[in-house]
């Protein structure tokens, strides 16, 4: 019977591969529990939670991501800071996916012969796993491909049924597209107000003030936990109060704050949360949206067809309830079993401690960066909250450019408008380069990053 684990964990005193199970017979020894026509996965840590005293072995943590040993074309050693847009992916991972597809590859929910059986046993002791990992409970999590459907499923799923001409919905200036472009096409479709929260491009925070303004009369609040593009984590539980007292649901894009903050749902009082496995080490192609159950009673269907009904006629159909009445079709089997590998990978470490780790790396590269001739750095990482983003701009150096000479020395950063375009609107540039970290890079690394870019400004910019 497949199920998931990991191979190590990585704090001093354990081994850097140090397995999770002696044998797979020890392994298989975990047995699955009966529920209903599945059967639900424990999914356990052989060493328990890490305790706090026990620093992080970064060293360790790298020898589980393969491609942090790669070589470039040129020969450079890979340095890869381009986190905020995918992190890279640790071997249980990738064994997960690879041994579904090589040992038991079958549709779930669906048959009832063994190949069945197991992949519908692991597709939802991944939601169990998963949803744990978040502090909610398997119904309250809807698989999507990543964090934008589900934004998107809010959208059509739950404003198209509650809202209309007279309702408001409030955004920030700090969304991403895939945060605002939904409600702007549901303005045009409803008539319903949408307003603009904007940002204090002095601090680089939201505008606290004016939120308290814009919320008011509101229906639905939708803002970024932290910023792509800045790195700053907005004061959430502030604003799902002020939300809450105008009686308005609260939808949280959480795609950058689960790679290093941990969210309890059940406890947070926010109704909805949208997630990206692919930012936290799980696979590409899937995310999830989670849901209060008062919540997910008010939303219709989004998309039809297979797995969603409960019975289809040539008089008309009738739907499941739950979770299940949004997973239409062949679920994402592979994905979902990976990215339950991936929390259990990160269930051995302390996200505060994980946190301290980026900021600290974060927050020296952007004053040691700040340093250099004709270098603005936009966020400010040095306050305690924010994430490993550092958006940087040269004032002669073109960003794609600035990119490229750094990808000459091994250097992957992220150039563009990070699907952030009024965010840049607001802070009066097109782009920026963007360097951002997670829990296996080094200050190492940092530190030739900052020795490549000095020479890259040294050899390249205007003088």
């Amino acid at each position: 019977m497949p199920l998931l684990w990991c191979s190590s964990v990585h704090h001093s005193g354990f081994s850097s591969r140090r397995p999770g199970f002696k044998s797979r017979q020890e392994h298989q020894n975990y047995q699955l529990r009966d529920v209903h026509y599945y059967t639900r996965l424990e999914i356990l840590l052989p060493f328990g939670r890490a305790s706090e005293d026990m620093p992080m072995d970064v060293e360790s943590i790298r020898g589980d991501f393969p491609i942090l040993a790669r070589r470039l074309p040129n020969g450079k050693q890979l340095v890869y800071f381009d986190n905020a847009a995918t992190s890279q992916k640790p071997q249980c991972v990738i064994d997960a996916m690879s041994e579904y597809y090589s040992e038991y590859n079958s549709n779930a929910h669906r048959a009832n012969h063994t190949l069945a059986d197991e992949a519908t046993s692991a597709l939802e002791g991944a939601r169990d796993a998963i949803s744990s990992y978040f502090g909610t409970s398997p119904d309250q999590l809807i698989y999507t491909s990543g964090a934008t459907e589900a934004i998107n499923l809010v959208s059509y799923a739950w404003a198209r049924e509650n809202l209309s001409e007279d309702d408001v919905i409030v955004l920030t200036e700090m969304e991403h597209h895939a945060d605002i472009v939904p409600w702007q096409q549901l303005s045009k479709e409803r008539g319903v107000e949408v307003r603009y929260v904007p940002i204090d491009t002095n601090s680089f925070t939201l505008d606290m003030d004016a939120f308290e303004i814009a919320v008011q009369g509101s229906s639905l609040v939708c803002v970024v936990h932290t910023s792509n593009v800045l790195g700053i984590r907005n004061p959430i539980e502030k604003i799902v109060k002020l939300a809450h007292l105008q009686g308005a649901r609260v939808l949280i894009d959480f795609a950058q704050g689960a790679p290093h903050e941990r969210i309890r749902f059940d406890d947070s009082e926010v109704d909805f949360v949208a997630i990206s496995a692919h930012k936290m080490g799980g696979p590409t192609g899937i995310g999830c949206l989670l849901v209060k159950k008062d919540v997910m009673s008010q939303m219709g269907p989004f998309m039809t067809g297979g797995s969603m009904i409960k019975t289809v006629s040539t008089d008309g159909s009738t739907f499941r309830e739950g979770h299940a009445l949004f997973e239409t079709g062949t679920p994402r089997i592979a994905e979902a079993i990976g990215w339950g590998a991936a929390v259990q990978w990160l269930e051995q470490f302390d996200m505060h401690e994980v946190h301290s780790h980026i900021n600290n790396i974060a927050s020296w590269t952007a004053e040691k960066i700040s340093e250099i001739e004709g270098i603005t750095v936009y966020g400010d990482p040095s306050r305690k909250d924010s994430s490993g983003a550092v958006s940087f701009l040269h004032d002669s150096i073109q960003s794609q450019d600035l990119a490229l000479l750094l990808d000459e020395g091994g250097f992957a950063v992220r150039t563009g408008h990070h699907c952030a375009q009024p965010l840049m609107d607001a802070l009066g540039v097109p782009s920026t380069n963007r360097a951002s970290f997670w829990l296996y890079n080094t200050m190492d690394e940092a530190q030739a990053f900052v020795k490549h870019l000095n020479y890259v400004v040294d050899r390249f910019s205007d003088k």
